[in-house]
């Protein structure tokens, strides 16, 4: 019987060469970039065409429940795989994407751990891509620094004090389209970005004393999460790495998600590390999922919805006690404040509110918790620390108190507060400013003294759908139409070319990120994803 012919490598179709490129697409990296597409692209579309069965079921029965085929698992006695020494204090985590001056700057933080993102944070441009990994590389290396326009420059600090890294792939829906394989095909974005990942560091990174250590975002159901695993096995194995050498870090981002935690684990549980509690992925998730559910699904404004709204509460509890029952982390949410240089008042009430809320985690039984900016990381190392002293986290706290009911999950209308007519303008403000910069490469971009990336467009936009097709009527008696949301826009688009004038204005890209923007709020059919048709206008 003859062997399998070996798949061709992909060919890197419409992109000009890009300065150091060969050392990321060498040939051998993307003969490995071609087998994952071989054997896994093919069940990556089969999960997608499930992810629409299952949204097409929830419009039917208006409800999601824990699965009754997987009760076993939910009842069995099993644990992850035990941390690695690199992961197993993880108090303080920083996020953000693969630049160069980013990149030194959270190593540096004083975090424990550096979310390097291709997801969320990056605007997934073919450079950004290529020299993200070659940042990655070149860090490892200590051959990385950077000068800013000022002449500023920026130098590692030694290597007991740089955070490990876990690296964010793109998410299973987003392809690569600067790759194909021998099928004519786009590589999906998740095979690129783990595969040159995986392939250029996994030796180097045990020669190291850590590993390849993973995020993984916006899995939808325990399947996704078993081709993941499957991957990990594949990649191992193929590089010779030894098993179970590669981490994952799961976030819990959607609706679907949240009643599969432990499925999810179970599937991952010999390369499992834990769970991360998000906030504005997972409320778009419910939008995007129970859009057909009536006047109970509506949302109030995305700044109203705080971790301790009920439903949230249960989220994030049920999410600590289950990794704890586990041996997982359990990784909180976000702190998305970016300091004012100019007003010391904004910043002391902005740095009580992250503290509370890292407070509240801790105490809650997180094991750590996200930050968007380094002037946060003593803000919630101090909160983490009060809990756990010398210990690395609190996993023998296993929250054998809390009890969530499938209904808990969706109790959104126990909310008290309504959508408001400045809520709708800040979704147009903030949607239209982080997409003009998506659209300019930019992934992560401080909005208001937030830092947002595409997670905040994706409730933004996904919020304005929702509030004109309710037909919501704001406090002020306008009603959420499309004619007001087009008026809106415009208004804050003539705004912008007043404050930049003509010359700056026409040099960005505010009238697509309008268009855009607009599109995705109102057509009458909800796009999944925006980044999918944003990623068509990416030059």
């Amino acid at each position: 019987m003859s062997a399998a012919p070996v798949p061709s490598a992909p060919t890197v179709v419409n992109a000009a060469p890009l300065e150091r490129q060969e050392e990321i697409l060498t040939p051998e990296a993307l003969a490995f970039l071609g087998e994952l597409h071989h054997r896994f692209t093919r069940r990556r579309d089969e999960l997608l065409a499930l992810r629409k069965e299952r949204r097409e079921e929830i419009a039917r029965t208006g409800t999601l429940d824990f699965l009754p085929t997987t009760a076993d698992i939910r009842e069995g006695d099993w644990r992850v795989a035990p941390a690695p020494e690199a992961l197993n204090d993880r108090r303080v985590e920083i996020t953000g994407p693969t630049d160069r001056k980013m990149t030194i700057n959270a190593l540096n933080s004083g975090a424990r751990v550096w979310l390097a993102d291709f997801e969320d944070a990056t605007a997934p441009t073919w450079e950004n891509v290529v020299h993200g990994q070659l940042n990655l590389i070149d860090a490892y290396e200590r051959r990385i620094d950077f000068t800013d326009p000022r002449g500023k420059t920026y130098a590692l600090r030694p290597a007991e004090e740089l955070a490990t890294v876990v690296t964010r792939p793109r998410g299973w829906h987003l392809d690569e389209r600067h790759l194909r394989g021998e099928d004519g095909r786009a590589l999906p974005g998740a095979l690129v970005d783990f595969g040159l990942y995986f392939f250029h560091n996994a030796r180097r990174l045990v020669d190291l004393g850590t590993g390849p250590y993973f995020y993984l975002p916006k899995l939808e159901s325990h399947l996704e999460a078993r081709l993941w695993n499957d991957v990990f096995v594949f990649a191992q194995d193929r590089l010779g790495i030894p098993r179970g050498t590669v981490r994952a870090t799961v976030l819990i981002e959607t609706i679907t998600a949240a009643y599969e935690m432990e499925e999810i684990l179970y599937e991952l549980r010999d390369h499992a590390s834990g769970l991360n509690a998000g906030r504005w992925d997972y409320l778009f998730s419910i939008v995007k999922n129970f859009r057909d559910g009536g006047a109970r699904f509506v949302l109030p404004d995305r700044n109203a919805i705080t971790m301790t709204a009920p439903f949230m509460r249960a989220y994030t509890e049920l999410l600590v006690r289950t990794c704890h029952k586990r041996g997982a982390h359990a990784i909180g949410g976000m702190a998305a404040f970016i300091p004012s240089r100019r007003d010391a008042e904004i910043n002391r009430a902005a740095f009580e509110k992250v503290k509370a809320d890292k407070d509240r985690e801790a105490n809650d039984g997180f094991d750590g918790s996200w930050v968007a900016h380094p002037d946060l990381v003593p803000v919630a190392r101090e909160s983490f620390d009060a809990v756990l002293g010398d210990r690395p986290h609190q996993k023998n706290r296993l929250r054998e108190d809390v009890r969530v009911s499938a209904a808990d999950l969706l109790a959104v209308d126990t909310l008290e507060a309504e959508p408001t007519y400045d809520g709708l303008l800040n979704a147009v403000r903030v949607g239209l400013r982080y997409i003009e910069s998506w659209l300019r490469g930019t992934g992560a971009v401080a909005i208001f003294n937030l830092m947002e990336d595409a997670a905040t467009a994706e409730i933004s936009r996904s919020q304005i759908w929702q509030w004109v097709d309710a037909g919501v009527e704001f406090e002020n008696g306008e009603k959420a139409t499309g004619e007001l949301v087009r008026r809106i826009a415009a208004g804050e688009l003539a705004a912008v070319r007043e404050e930049l004038g003509e010359e700056s204005f026409a040099a960005g890209e505010w009238q697509r990120a309008h268009d855009l923007l607009l599109r995705v709020s109102l057509d009458e059919r909800f796009e999944d994803f925006l980044t999918v048709p944003a990623y068509e206008l990416l030059d």
